[in-house]
């Protein structure tokens, strides 16, 4: 059972950020008074990327026990390590070089040069390896239950690295899976697939300007994911789109 879309608009990207920064140390310190630990997937892009740098320079983030945050990537570019398009290493500049993380509890996803080389299909399996092992007895898809999993959104209507109309997108059985011949560069990337999406307690989907506001209306009224594959990115217990008004204005949710 899958959660209703929500919305909420912000007047624009800064304070969709600056907003969507306190919203999720308030979802860690929630989930850490519950359970002890907090799981996230974050995400890169503009957005993304903006939100933990805001997190990064908020007074509040000294509530977080950061020792106790798993962290998780949506999908990634499958470049070297270190490489500067790579949305861990943006991450790591924005945020979790700054902030004291168990390094046994960040949960990267191989880099070209790594232990798979230019194996992108093994190093997506691995990560769905990794999901497996971390997700526990109770677990009905082999994937952590995550608290809060960060979304971009792109014009077309991609998420994560899940493009339409592609074999990824309809994917039902794997977590993971290395995309090729993606049409946004660069062409190989590794990404969570749907269904491993749908783990999350809730999933946050963030996106700016009027350049992704169709997108943004054909998702929220019900697209087919294959054409519009953010539309078919839930979660258990909440969906939550986060836009400014530029994005927000062909939308029908909202004010």
């Amino acid at each position: 059972m899958m959660s209703d879309n929500e919305m909420i608009v912000h007047p624009d990207a800064e304070v969709l950020a600056e907003a969507t920064a306190a919203r999720l140390l308030t979802s860690i310190v929630d989930a850490q008074a519950a359970r002890g630990v907090a799981s996230v997937v974050l995400t890169g892009g503009r957005t993304g990327i903006g939100v933990l740098e805001r997190v990064r320079d908020s007074t509040a983030r000294s509530a977080v026990d950061w020792s106790a945050v798993n962290l998780f990537w949506g999908d990634e570019r499958f470049l070297t390590d270190g490489d500067g398009e790579r949305n861990e290493t943006q991450a790591r500049a924005a945020l979790l070089d700054h902030v004291p993380l168990d390094p046994r509890r960040v949960h990267p996803m191989a880099p070209s040069d790594g232990r798979f080389g230019a194996d992108a299909e093994s190093a997506a399996d691995h990560y769905a390896e990794v999901l497996r092992t971390l997700a526990g007895t109770d677990s009905d898809n082999g994937v952590p239950r995550f608290d809060v999993l960060l979304l971009g959104v792109g014009e077309e209507g991609h998420t994560a690295s899940l493009f339409p109309d592609t074999p990824y997108v309809r994917e039902r059985e794997r977590t993971a899976v290395a995309v090729r011949d993606c049409p946004k560069p660069p062409p190989t990337r590794i990404s969570l697939t749907l269904p491993a999406i749908a783990s999350a307690s809730e999933v946050w989907l963030m996106t700016t300007g009027a350049g992704k506001a169709e997108a943004v209306s054909r998702a929220l009224s019900g697209a087919d994911p294959v054409d519009i594959p953010a539309a078919g990115a839930r979660g258990r217990d909440r969906t939550l789109w986060l836009l400014d008004r530029e994005a927000a204005k062909d939308s029908a949710l909202g004010d």
